[in-house]
């Protein structure tokens, strides 16, 4: 099972841990790519702050993120499971899980990023800021730089198991499972049963929960079907639109009673 996720746009500081080493950090593919994301975004914030604010999207509150990002080369490095906050890295916990749902989320939990394409939990990453969305001004784009490097590292990270995508449309962009990787990946939505609607705060806490529950019960589903029978029987409400046609992924809606 490859599960994709959101990063977090909080995340916790760097510490004091040795800097980035890009060589270690799993998809070895994507090391140029993140090569010239991380070389054109530390040069940029390292030479005109306010232009990098511009660029990055950021307001005169988060104007410190600028120069942290200046400093990406050197600054400490810890586990990326570390460095991600937010609800849903809060409802996921991974410090709390036991040793071996650890190391099954080493396995399978995969972070799409706008500066790194994709880390495992474990890989060591200082502290950033750049969203998917942001355009940088050599490179453009980087939801579209990283569909090429993409294309070819991600269909073999997700091997012949399930992938479980919960990723927003944005990091969606950088990498469309197709073919017949397509067939055995499931989204999912997560909705307010009462109203039908997806709420953001809590769509990200139970998909949090969702990851940290298969983790927990050591449950690694092989297809869609199997992930929607899993998490049934580990108490959620499920309901399943299969795709119309072979080669596209399944959505499952999971219904939630209260907003919390």
């Amino acid at each position: 099972m490859l599960v994709l996720l959101p990063p977090s746009e909080g995340k916790a500081s760097s510490g004091r841990g040795a800097p980035l080493k890009l060589e270690s950090l799993a998809l070895p593919g994507l090391t140029a790519a993140r090569e010239a994301v991380l070389g054109e975004l530390t040069e940029l914030c390292a030479s005109d702050e306010e232009k990098a604010r511009e660029v990055l999207g950021l307001s005169e509150g988060l104007r410190g993120e600028v120069a942290k990002n200046a400093e990406l080369r050197t600054a400490g490095a810890r586990p990326a499971g570390e460095i991600y906050t937010g609800v849903l890295y809060d409802a996921l916990d991974l410090a709390s899980l036991d040793a071996a749902a650890k190391r099954r989320a080493a396995r399978s939990l995969l972070v799409f990023s706008g500066l790194w394409g994709a880390v495992r939990v474990t890989d060591r990453i200082p502290s950033y800021r750049c969203s998917m969305g942001v355009r940088l001004p050599g490179l453009g784009a980087l939801g579209t730089h990283w569909r090429t490097p993409m294309a070819d590292a991600l269909p073999e990270a997700a091997g012949d198991g399930l992938v479980l995508d919960l990723r927003s449309a944005a990091y969606g962009a950088a990498w469309k499972p197709k073919g017949e990787v397509a067939g055995r990946t499931a989204t999912v939505r997560v909705l307010h049963a009462p109203t039908r609607k997806v709420v953001s705060h809590f769509n990200k806490a139970t998909k949090g929960r969702i990851v940290r529950s298969l983790l927990a019960a050591g449950i690694a589903p092989k297809g869609p079907a199997q992930l929607v029978e899993a998490l049934r029987e580990l108490g959620y409400v499920v309901e399943v639109r299969e795709p119309a046609r072979a080669g596209t992924p399944w959505t499952l809606d999971v219904l939630v009673d209260e907003v919390h």
